[in-house]
């Protein structure tokens, strides 16, 4: 039997976490210019285990400042969910699994079925739909199932033990535990104490639950993070970080080598 694309993005993180967390890095497509988002993907691609690329929404709720500033500035230059598919079908086959990260409305009104097909031709092996709740995405994750792509599930640290069940039964790709409450991008100085004391303890019981790996994400910002982290999680994203680095102009590679080494 072939392997999903599903299967491909938990088979990659399951690769790497014999010898280290993964990583998972994020970028707002389009951002910080339209005409260089074929090679920030490439470069991202070169120096992380998994790309997670962010479709521009005029509303992101979950996201901090940094990712709200990336949407505007890419909604405003014309990038749309089309304009992704079509640049990825256009460019060479990214190495790495691709994982959409879209809120609910784009991904309508392009159409769930012509999505799911279309995301499946271009190589994307996942969606994360922050906005779709468990009870209201049968209707999603039955079109991404015709193709296999995997939808995947966030959970929190305040996510109720049933729900939390819930939630890891039936995972597809990974499961995306949330650090913390609130936005992307909190923390500050990407230290150690800017996670809670309890984030390993809550993160283990996720992997207990989950048949698929588990990867931490909000806030991630240093190594020390990586580090405390790593013998809890499969995975861990970094989001807001390297949205900033790619508007700063500085090396990508490097922020993302010390984080896949745990070594600033």
């Amino acid at each position: 039997m072939s392997q999903t694309p599903a299967d491909r993005l938990t088979q990659a993180i399951r690769d790497v976490r014999r010898d280290r967390v993964a990583l998972v890095a994020f970028l707002t497509a389009g951002f910080p210019s339209m005409t260089k988002f074929r090679d920030d993907l490439t470069t991202v691609a070169e120096h992380a285990d998994v790309v997670e690329i962010g479709v521009p929404f005029t509303d992101p709720m979950a996201d901090g400042v940094t990712i709200q500033r990336s949407s505007m500035g890419a909604l405003s230059q014309g990038v749309s969910l089309h304009w992704i598919i079509r640049e990825l079908a256009a460019m060479p086959p990214v190495k790495v699994p691709l994982v959409l990260m879209s809120y609910f409305n784009p991904l309508l009104a392009y159409g769930l079925d012509k999505l799911a097909a279309d995301a499946a031709l271009v190589g994307v092996t996942g969606f994360i739909v922050p906005d779709l709740p468990l009870e209201e995405s049968a209707v999603f994750e039955a079109e991404l199932a015709r193709y296999g792509v995997a939808l995947v599930r966030m959970v929190t640290p305040v996510t109720p033990e049933e729900r939390l069940h819930k939630l890891c039964n039936g995972a597809q790709g990974f499961v995306y535990a949330v650090t913390m409450t609130g936005t992307t991008g909190k923390s500050v100085e990407g230290t150690a104490k800017d996670l809670s004391a309890e984030v390993g303890t809550y993160l283990d019981r996720v992997r207990a639950l989950s048949p698929v790996p588990v990867c931490a994400g909000f806030g991630i910002r240093g190594p020390a993070q990586v580090r405390l982290l790593d013998p809890h999680a499969d995975g861990v994203i970094v989001g807001s970080a390297l949205v900033e680095t790619l508007e700063r102009g500085e090396s990508v590679a490097a922020l993302l080598d010390s984080l896949r080494t745990g070594v600033a």
